[in-house]
């Protein structure tokens, strides 16, 4: 279901019904709702499949960089691949967005990935002390879905500039 899920998302994007969803996987609607109560139930699974790649590439960039400059690479890699997902932008905020004082799955696993970049930076200098990783998650979703919806690619680069400024240490 997920793999076909993905596929519709990508080509008709958040116009994709769920019982479109169901037919395409060859699954009556009641078994996608076991499995997926809501839209944005699904699309959280769609994201987070994919987010296993960017947390590989998290730890092969912390073997070869500061924690700092690790942190601002992986942000590229976050913005083009929130950037292709357009379609789901309105699922994915929500997804991203806590609701009744929970945080969602993936939003947990983009901020552990970003604690992996913060340790790393106050072990060798390169982040200042006192960053949370769920508020520096926040941020950059925020940014990244108001970047990523201008046609301005440079853009994109300069908000994470601005955004990564605050984390530099004062002494790196």
């Amino acid at each position: 279901m997920i793999a076909k899920a993905q596929k519709l998302f990508a080509t008709a994007g958040n116009a994709t019904t769920l019982e479109a969803i169901a037919k395409a996987a060859n699954v009556g609607i009641g078994t996608l709702y076991r499995h997926f109560p809501t839209k944005e139930a699904l699309v959280e699974a769609v994201y987070r499949s994919e987010v296993d790649t960017l947390d590989l590439e998290a730890d092969d960039l912390l073997s070869r960089h500061s924690g700092f400059d690790s942190m601002r690479l992986w942000m590229n890699s976050y913005a083009r691949f929130v950037a292709t997902k357009h379609a789901m932008h309105d699922a994915l905020r929500i997804a991203l967005t806590p609701r009744s004082g929970r945080v969602s799955e993936t939003r947990a696993r983009i901020s552990k990935t970003l604690s992996k970049f913060l340790a790393a930076g106050l072990r060798d200098g390169s982040i200042r002390d006192g960053i949370r990783a769920d508020d520096l998650t926040l941020s950059l979703a925020g940014s990244m879905f108001a970047a990523t919806a201008s046609a301005d690619q440079e853009q994109i680069s300069r908000v994470l500039d601005l955004l990564t400024a605050g984390l530099r240490s004062p002494s790196s």
